[in-house]
């Protein structure tokens, strides 16, 4: 592990600090260093964001949290400003691999893993892969369904279809204008001004670097896989919170499916949200992680 001085991002997040992750030497060859923030105090707290975004997605819940618990806010493999590897694969079962290597490498045990979309996917199956060393998962609008993005508008299906197409695909995934970046953007929100116009620009910058666009088609074309990664779900051994926008690109028929796989989970449905409640709702996502620390202070003073 190691901490830098001075962040490549636009987007500072008051009481947070930059770290990169080494691969382990068997990993080398398919996985690059990993970036993450870390800052706050408590029991861990690892915050897992959603297709073509990073780290900074979690700039407004971060600072309403950071005293109640230490938070490790990931960029997945190739996203953000984690290293971008030639060849490697952004399929769930990489990305998954990638979010327990922070765990187990860093030593956390007792954690709470926190998702949005694809990130709550993989806090799932995470969390069912290392049952011992997560506590609780937070599983914000699920990406677990045909047509993903893809539902939200016809722009979202345009851009969506283009960049997968093939010849012409890598191509057009380099080229975002901002305005069709911010249009599918608030296309995930209830609220449009949710979206902080200095977000979308850091979103571009990282957008630009090399082998980005790549690495963008790869993640756009996941979805199979993350659908695939449901049959992990009923092997979740911890607390789990599944909470959906009103308006999610969900259908009622996805999230009673995801019911039916964890039947034990708080459901919570946040009326007039969209499918970024990070950046809409951040005092609602706190306030469930508050009382979750509230819950298990009681039951182990009862113990």
């Amino acid at each position: 592990m190691s901490a830098t001085t001075e962040s490549q991002s636009t987007i500072r997040i008051p009481g947070t600090t930059e770290h990169f992750l080494e691969p382990l030497v068997s990993d080398a060859g398919n996985r690059g260093r990993l970036r993450y923030l870390a800052g706050g105090r408590g029991e861990p707290l690892v915050l897992l964001h959603t297709v073509r975004t990073q780290a900074e997605h979690f700039r407004h819940l971060i600072p309403l949290i950071r005293e109640r618990y230490t938070v490790f806010a990931l960029d997945l493999p190739g996203m953000g400003y984690s290293e971008i590897v030639p060849g490697a694969s952004y399929d769930e079962p990489a990305m998954r691999a990638a979010v327990k290597s922070l765990i187990t490498q860093l030593h956390l045990r007792n954690v709470t893993l926190l998702g949005e979309s694809m990130g709550a996917t993989l806090a799932l199956s995470t969390a069912a892969d290392l049952r011992e060393r997560v506590r609780r998962v937070v599983a914000i609008n699920a990406y677990d369904y045909a047509g993903g993005i893809a539902r939200s508008s016809l722009l979202a299906r345009l851009v969506v279809t283009s960049v997968l197409a093939p010849g012409v695909g890598p191509i057009i995934a380099g080229v975002e204008p901002k305005p069709v970046m911010r249009a599918v953007l608030r296309g995930g929100l209830g609220n449009a001004a949710a979206l902080d116009d200095d977000y979308v620009d850091e979103l571009l910058k990282v957008g630009r670097r090399p082998g980005y666009s790549v690495v963008a088609r790869a993640v756009y074309g996941n979805l199979p896989s993350l659908i695939a990664a449901r049959v992990r779900y009923p092997d979740v051994a911890a607390a789990v919170h599944l909470i959906y926008g009103e308006k999610d690109w969900s259908r009622s028929s996805d999230r009673q499916a995801n019911k039916q796989l964890l039947p034990a989970a708080d459901f919570l449905e946040v009326p007039g949200a969209g499918h970024f409640i990070a950046l809409e709702r951040p005092d609602l996502l706190a306030q469930v992680l508050i009382d979750a620390v509230r819950v298990h202070s009681v039951s182990q003073t009862a113990a």
